[in-house]
């Protein structure tokens, strides 16, 4: 049977720190809408599932949770450029806080998409929350309102995020070895 563990480089990000981070984070969020009450946690699926639950859990106040599927990667390790939605939110945004939740911000092209969609739909309010900020690959700018990590330009995996489907089971954020998606750069 396969081990996971042989294909990783190095551990970027443990998971006490992931949680320690999170935790501070999901501070800052109580802070920042302690005067609102209707907070909307849209996940980016499927990369940021693991971070949403986390932080979900850690959030003390009253929210509601909704997921969406974009994708911009395919089978690559970098982003293709093309944004599709593969699945749309169920709840309305009308009058809503809503607080994006991402796995990762590399180019900026899927957040930036995203957020016009999301505007577009009237909430009161928007703000985009990151556990991964990859600023070295930024073409296009976000404004980015909770980033857990600024990390490097490395392909990483764990956490949620994978490669072809696999290593999202890992609990801490790691560099995948190079020699297994060489042939597709």
């Amino acid at each position: 049977m396969r081990d996971l563990q042989d294909d990783i480089a190095q551990v970027l990000i443990d998971e006490t720190t992931l949680a320690d981070r999170i935790q501070g984070m999901a501070a800052q969020i109580e802070a920042d809408y302690a005067d609102s009450d209707d907070l909307l946690l849209i996940c980016v699926l499927k990369g940021a599932y693991m971070f949403l639950s986390d932080l979900s859990r850690a959030l003390t106040r009253p929210h509601h949770l909704d997921f969406m599927g974009i994708s911009s990667y395919g089978r690559g390790t970098t982003s293709s450029g093309a944004v599709q939605i593969i699945m749309d939110l169920k709840i309305p945004l009308d009058g809503r806080h809503v607080l994006i939740v991402e796995d990762i911000i590399d180019s900026g092209r899927t957040l930036s998409y995203m957020k016009r969609s999301l505007l577009a739909r009237s909430p009161a309010s928007l703000r985009i929350c990151t556990l991964l900020n990859k600023p070295a690959r930024r073409e296009v700018e976000v404004d980015v309102d909770y980033v857990g990590f600024d990390i490097p330009d490395e392909f990483v995996v764990g956490y949620g995020l994978d490669f072809d489907e696999l290593y999202r089971n890992l609990p801490y954020i790691a560099v995948l070895k190079p020699e297994l998606f060489a042939h597709l750069r």
